[in-house]
This record gives structure tokens, C-alpha cells and sequence, in this order.
């Protein structure tokens, strides 16, 4: 159980960062910013390597901070798609920030990091 700290009140950037800050939440946001709304199966063809249990947790976290929406069809099978709302669309250029400058930096982080593992 996750425990709340007294910083949590007085810095919301760490309770926004709990939602948006994993590995899954950023591409997930990146490849509906950049393909649309999308089917659950197609986000994860898309994700690759993703377990069905991670992408359902993240996406419902998504979906609980208002940054994607979640659609249901009454059909069958039922058919569900997810999108960004605004409020996901007004983060996405962030999001492709970070993603812009990891590319960037790769070469250098993985070089700092064998230096440090080294000098262990």
C-alpha cells in the first residue's frame, strides 16, 4: 500500500508524475497522439511487448486523470477505444520533449552508465 507523504500536499507534481511518469504511460500517450483513437489490441500491436495486465492498469490510470477517454460500443464483442482528451493533447508535446531528447542522449547516457557500473 502505498503510503502518502506530506510532501504529496504541497508538491502536485509528484502525484501527476505517478500517472504519467512510467515507461508505459508515455508511449501509450505518444502512439495515440501520434495514430488517434485507438482499439485496445491495436495499442498494444503497437506497444509490442506489453502484457494485457500493464496496459490495463495504465490505461485505466490514464483514464482516471483525465488524460485519455475510454469509449465503449455496445456491441459484440464489445468494442472499446481509447483516445487523448485535451487535457492529454495539451501534454503530448511534453511527452514528445522527453521522448525527443532521450533519443538524443541515448549514446551518452548508456556511456555514463558503464562508467558507473564500473567504478563499482
Amino acid at each position: 500500500m502505498k503510503r502518502k507523504s506530506k510532501l504529496d500536499d504541497v508538491c502536485p507534481v509528484r502525484s501527476v508524475l505517478d500517472g504519467i511518469g512510467g515507461k508505459w504511460s508515455i508511449l501509450i500517450l505518444d502512439v495515440l497522439g501520434k495514430k488517434g483513437t485507438l482499439r485496445f489490441s491495436e495499442i498494444g500491436k503497437e506497444l509490442g511487448d506489453i502484457s494485457q495486465k500493464m496496459l490495463t492498469s495504465t490505461l485505466r490510470l490514464l483514464e482516471a486523470d483525465g488524460i485519455i477517454s475510454r469509449k465503449m460500443y455496445a456491441e459484440i464483442p464489445p468494442r472499446v477505444e481509447y483516445g487523448l482528451t485535451e487535457l492529454g493533447h495539451d501534454l503530448l508535446p511534453n511527452i514528445r520533449n522527453l521522448i525527443n531528447w532521450g533519443h538524443r542522449n541515448i549514446e551518452t547516457i548508456q556511456k555514463s552508465r558503464k562508467v558507473f557500473q564500473d567504478n563499482l
